[in-house]
């Protein structure tokens, strides 16, 4: 992989990734494809929105249908139909937010399956077994993500172990030599600015391709989000990628990208989008709870439906997955 930085203005900056599946142009926003899928969409949809790179769920794929299913039947790329970058999570964000069971030792976390309730185990070593498998363009450590709020010792407690996991995950993605698949280290840390500090010291001399700011939007104040987003980019290399994991609210991409973030990603484009919501210039317009008219939107407007679609306003408040479908693919 390579990245370069473009052009800059302030902290804000454009820049090219250079991956073996395309080029991504930044400052870019990622759809979510939880199950290989971006829900609603289909690959011609997503390169017709503009998409360059999609987000695959190390843990969703892991559970169902798994991860050696995808190998054997050619790798992530394969199974998508997506023949441009993919980029995986390793898993620990949705450990944190759908397992309601789970056991957190140094060896890995054990955690109970959403969809069937069986058990599962999931290590650093593992978690890169599982991505490398997949095919991903650039992976992820396992990481733990830190509640809000934590307390002094439990925000220490899980930066040290997120920094341990992060040299196993490492090491186990240089053993395997996979040499066409990035890694980036994920800077944790709570919202500590000190500890943040560390986190991100202890990151990048661990060595990776870019870096990831994990554990934002989990319920702290917007202006710490912010602020450590901005603390965290101007400790990390400048010519490698900075990536801000799960943040998609419009107001604050544009805030991200002016404190030198590069890379974004979150479900509440494509899931708002299915519900009739999408996001414009001006402020989110809600195509399900507009007045129920003959009359179409400018929204409805831009949406392409044929002629004979002659109530399309109504499809939204009649819940159909066209409608949806039709938002989610705006570019």
């Amino acid at each position: 992989m390579k990245f370069e930085v473009v052009a800059t203005d302030g902290a804000a900056r454009v820049g090219r990734l250079t991956t073996t599946h395309g080029v991504v142009e930044t400052p870019v926003f990622m759809p979510v494809g939880t199950h290989g899928t971006v829900k609603a969409l289909g690959p011609d949809d997503l390169r017709a929105a503009g998409a360059q790179i999609v987000l695959a769920n190390t843990y969703h794929l892991f559970l169902r249908p798994g991860y050696e299913v995808v190998r054997e039947l050619g790798g992530l790329h394969r199974f998508m139909g997506w023949d441009g970058v993919i980029l995986t999570d390793s898993g620990g964000f949705q450990v944190f937010s759908l397992s309601k069971l789970r056991r957190i030792t140094e060896a890995g976390v054990e955690f109970r399956s959403p969809v069937d309730g069986s058990t599962h185990f999931l290590s650093p070593e593992i978690a890169v077994e599982v991505q490398q498998a997949l095919g991903a363009d650039i992976m992820h450590p396992l990481d733990e993500c830190l509640a809000y709020p934590a307390s002094r010792e439990a925000a220490e407690r899980s930066l040290e172990l997120t920094l341990r996991w992060a040299a196993r995950s490492k090491a186990a993605h240089v053993g395997r030599g996979a040499a066409n698949q990035a890694m980036f280290g994920i800077v944790q840390g709570g919202t500590d600015e000190e500890r943040r500090t560390r986190a991100a010291r202890a990151t990048v001399e661990l060595g990776f391709d870019g870096y990831a700011i994990g554990g934002m939007a989990v319920g702290e104040p917007k202006q710490a989000m912010y602020d450590l987003t901005a603390l965290v980019a101007s400790l990390v290399p400048a010519g490698q990628p900075r990536y801000l994991m799960g943040v998609g609210k419009p107001e604050d991409l544009v805030e991200a990208v002016a404190r030198g973030v590069d890379m974004f990603d979150c479900v509440l484009p494509t899931r708002n989008a299915r519900n009739g919501q999408a996001f414009t210039a001006f402020s989110g317009s809600c195509a399900r709870c507009a007045p129920r008219s003959r009359r179409a939107s400018s929204v409805h407007s831009r949406l392409g439906f044929s002629h004979d679609m002659q109530y399309h306003p109504l499809m939204f408040h009649a819940t159909n997955v066209l409608g949806g479908r039709r938002v989610d693919a705006l570019p």
